[in-house]
């Protein structure tokens, strides 16, 4: 190992070396904490100027972050958000944290990386380590980001380290968080691995290294479409039950006391956030290229995706038979426009479709988010953006014909929901036992 690795490693061991993160979403900012905790300088760069504004004046926009925390990072100059790209020259450690999203078509949609790596290619400079965090295809940083890296004079390897970790981020998970989930890694070759596991041994509480970059990347894909068809089972298995009138709730109660050979997963009204309901279908991709055809993930998707259309035939019916009345001309509420508890992020959520799904049906909806004020801009979802959150109140829950349930937060006063609803639609079982006799509530 040369002089200049053995540097830049002892850099990193002594936190004498630079970080820069980029992409500030809910993978790469809480990364950025992680490493200010650990007394790195750390800069966090972003193409989006009203993030780094918010960042700079100490305002944190996810939720389980918290401002305080921020503004003692920016104070003590631990943490710089930024804009200016040039300052990679100075950056040792270059972490990329940017979007992958789907196309029209279901298509992965790389522009992101690619346009970062076009960015940061003028500034970049010898014996720095790069390494992507993007949940990806396998082959996508040795086929895409490395060749952008390689125009000029940069080799991997020799002058210039590149290396692949998927992120492991679960937003509002208290129990497992960056400092206790381990950390995977492949390198492109000894040297970026060796590089990589010592910058993340720094934060996490294991590295693990693997032996290739697309065996890294294909442990991230492996994990979300192993979650993805089984809650495309069970939620096949809801609606099964559901028509022989077996509660699917008591049923996987039961089948979680068996202390082996099986894990429990919960239906719900369809799937949301960047992960679930968009890795799954790069592997679909990528198998194409190699003549197979994904059948798991291609059904688990098609299952998944007919959730809120399920839960509109629930909700109509449940209106008829409990009030009489037809969907159309109907007032809504939706109690929970979030993707999932106890967090902020409304990306690919279910309740938007939902959202749109009964105003498209001739009904009037509202939401109640206690985490969402307003909804944001969305590619899927752009009639909707900054539409707002409802007031808490008994006279605005009473005033509508059903409440939806769509995300089960814990802050949400469940008692009073039930008291003062004329019928609620429950995709989460948030009511549980003590909507069971009630006569009200409607699972679904």
């Amino acid at each position: 190992m040369s002089s200049d690795i053995n540097h830049l490693k002892q850099l990193i061991k002594s936190k004498a070396a630079k970080i820069g993160v980029i992409g500030l979403g809910y993978v790469g900012l809480p990364l950025c904490m992680s490493f200010a905790r650990e007394d790195f300088i750390t800069f966090g760069f972003d193409i989006d100027h009203s993030k780094i504004k918010k960042l700079n004046q100490g305002e944190s926009y996810i939720s389980n972050l918290n401002s305080d925390i921020l503004s003692r990072f920016i104070a003590k100059k631990r943490f710089s958000p930024t804009a200016d790209f040039s300052q990679i020259n100075n950056i040792d450690v270059i972490i990329i944290c940017v979007p992958t999203p789907l196309n029209e078509l279901q298509e992965p949609n790389l522009q992101y990386i690619t346009s970062t790596a076009n960015l940061i290619l003028p500034y970049l400079k010898k014996n720095q380590l790069i390494v992507l965090e993007s949940t990806t295809y396998p082959g996508t940083t040795s086929e895409i980001l490395k060749p952008i890296i390689e125009k000029d004079q940069f080799r991997s390897e020799k002058n210039i380290f590149l290396a692949y970790s998927p992120e492991r981020e679960d937003p509002g998970n208290v129990k497992f968080n960056n400092n206790n989930t381990p950390k995977i890694v492949g390198g492109d070759g000894p040297i970026a691995s060796d590089l990589a596991c010592t910058i993340y041994d720094q934060v996490f509480i294991e590295t693990i290294s693997v032996s290739s970059m697309e065996i890294a990347e294909a442990v991230k894909l492996t994990e979300n479409i192993f979650r993805s068809v089984n809650i495309a089972m069970i939620n096949e298995l809801k609606l099964i039950y559901s028509k022989m009138d077996i509660d699917i709730w008591e049923v996987i109660e039961a089948a979680k006391t068996k202390p082996f050979g099986y894990m429990p997963f919960y239906p719900g009204p369809g799937l949301g956030g960047h992960c679930i309901p968009i890795d799954p279908f790069y592997l679909s991709y990528r198998a194409k290229k190699y003549g197979k055809t994904a059948e798991f993930i291609n059904l688990a998707g098609k299952i998944n995706s007919e959730m809120p259309k399920n839960v509109m035939e629930t909700l109509k019916t449940a209106l008829k038979q409990s009030l009489q009345k037809d969907l159309n001309g109907s007032k809504i509420l939706i109690v929970g426009i979030a993707y999932k508890k106890n967090i902020n992020d409304t990306r690919e959520s279910p309740g938007l479709t939902l959202l749109e799904l009964i105003e498209e049906s001739g009904a009037k909806a509202s939401y109640f988010d206690p985490f969402v004020p307003s909804i944001p801009v969305t590619r899927k979802h752009p009639k909707l953006a900054d539409i707002k959150s409802v007031k808490w109140s008994i006279k605005e829950i009473s005033g509508y014909d059903a409440a939806l349930i769509c995300t089960d937060h814990d802050n949400i006063n469940y008692e009073h929901l039930l008291e003062h609803s004329k019928l609620i639609v429950d995709t989460r079982n948030a009511l549980g036992i003590i909507g069971a006799d009630s006569g009200k509530v409607v699972k679904a």
